[in-house]
């Protein structure tokens, strides 16, 4: 069985996707660092800092990530949250968005849902 210190990606995770690193639970995720949430009249959005370690495991063709791809190379939101748009002069900043009172809705959604029973 190999070895891990502190949490930190050993050399034999980096050869995994992130869905399989996800279903390990190998990615750090200590040292993200997360935005304030910012509005405008449409959607809430943050913005989240990668360590350069971390950063090195966002694909290199550039493309948007999804909720399974973020989780596993360490990011931790609550639902909603949508990786929107690439910074190219900074990949290592993720631009997330979600619905304004996505949360409310939800929680009225499933509400409903119980109250049906």
């Amino acid at each position: 069985e190999r070895e891990r210190s502190g949490g930190n990606t050993t050399q034999e995770d980096r050869n995994y996707t992130p869905e399989e690193r996800a279903r390990r639970g190998t990615m750090p995720s200590s040292q993200i660092q997360y935005s304030e949430k910012y509005y405008d009249d449409t959607y809430e959005y943050r913005h989240v800092v990668l360590p350069q370690d971390i950063a090195k495991a966002l694909p290199k063709n550039g493309r948007l990530l999804s909720e399974i791809e973020w989780r596993a190379i360490g990011v931790q939101q609550s639902r909603g949250w949508i990786h929107y748009a690439i910074h190219k002069p900074e990949p290592h900043i993720m631009l997330f968005r979600r619905p304004l009172n996505y949360q409310q809705q939800q929680q009225a959604a499933a509400r409903k849902t119980v109250a049906a029973m």
